[in-house]
């Protein structure tokens, strides 16, 4: 009987040695291991995570996006602004990060980096460059209908982000997501697009028979019109050609101040009307917009 113990006791032993080892931790309900990234919902990842811990920011909204109005300014990072790069606008999603769009009419998916406060405009989700908007496939349309996830991609596609190039292309989301993504949209803003500016009347056109340049002469270039009254200074831009893009879209008018072309509205009779269409513009995106007056 002894001699059939001792073996017995041994194998426990060795058992409770086996036990007490630095090994994983396998036990069923113990956890991820540590650095894990446990998914906080369905969609395409292609290489990027969620980002861990309070960082986790996944929502449904709707997109909005600028461009060279916003002409050679600063973002709230500091950084210049490059219309051309992937970036973002967000209001409390950190500077630097980055974070996952999927358009939710085509699936698309691309990744850009926050560097920018805002959309200040109720309804908004998000602002985007007009290269993000490009890449996004939403360029067209004065907003649309998204999904904003913060990630975490990879290096490389962290420091492409930062030099104003791409990310590596993302799987687009499948339908059955979009449906359900589609499902927790909050009601669409008012306006498809951005709300038309209180600008200036246009001036009456010409009657018939009005005087016109004799042939073979050159036309002379018109003046500076500046009647009295409140403007509100859009932008400025050290190409002519691009200010007058922008004052031709916003239905305002352009002044030139040496090799500066500035865009303004206007005039307006008085300051609370001014101020309006300055909140207006600062809506729009065109956050530097101030109000000028001309005597």
């Amino acid at each position: 009987m002894p001699s059939i113990i001792k073996p017995l006791t041994g194998l426990v032993m060795a058992l409770a040695v086996a036990g007490c080892g630095g090994g994983k931790d396998l036990r069923v309900g113990a956890g991820p291991p540590p650095g894990y990234d446990t998914p906080t919902g369905p969609g395409p990842q292609g290489a990027s995570q969620g980002a861990p811990g309070e960082g986790r920011y996944d929502e449904v909204g709707y997109a909005s996006w600028y461009g060279e109005e916003m002409g050679s300014g600063r973002t709230a990072s500091g950084r210049p602004f490059d219309p051309g790069a992937i970036t973002a606008a967000h209001l409390t999603l950190p500077l630097g990060s980055f974070v996952e769009i999927t358009a939710l009419d085509s699936g698309k998916t691309i990744v850009a980096m926050v560097d920018d406060r805002g959309p200040y405009r109720g309804g908004r989700l998000v602002d985007l460059s007009r290269g993000a908007a490009q890449a996004l496939g939403i360029d067209r349309a004065g907003i649309a209908a998204v999904r904003v996830r913060r990630v975490d991609p990879p290096i490389a596609d962290q420091a492409a982000l930062r030099e104003g190039r791409a990310a590596s292309p993302r799987i687009d989301a499948p339908p059955v997501l979009i449906k359900a993504l589609r499902r927790r949209l909050p009601p669409a803003p008012n306006a498809a697009a951005p709300p038309p500016f209180a600008a200036a009347p246009k001036p009456p056109r010409e009657r018939p028979g009005a005087s016109y340049g004799v042939p073979g002469q050159a036309a002379a270039a018109p003046a500076a019109a500046s009647r009295a009254g409140f403007y509100v200074q859009v932008a400025a831009f050290a190409s002519r050609q691009r200010a007058e893009a922008l004052a031709q879209g916003l239905n305002g008018s352009l002044q030139a101040a040496g090799s500066i072309y500035r865009v303004r509205l206007g005039p307006y009779a008085d300051q609370a009307a001014a101020e309006r269409a300055r909140d207006a513009a600062a809506a729009r995106g065109y956050g530097d917009a101030r109000i000028v007056r001309d005597e």
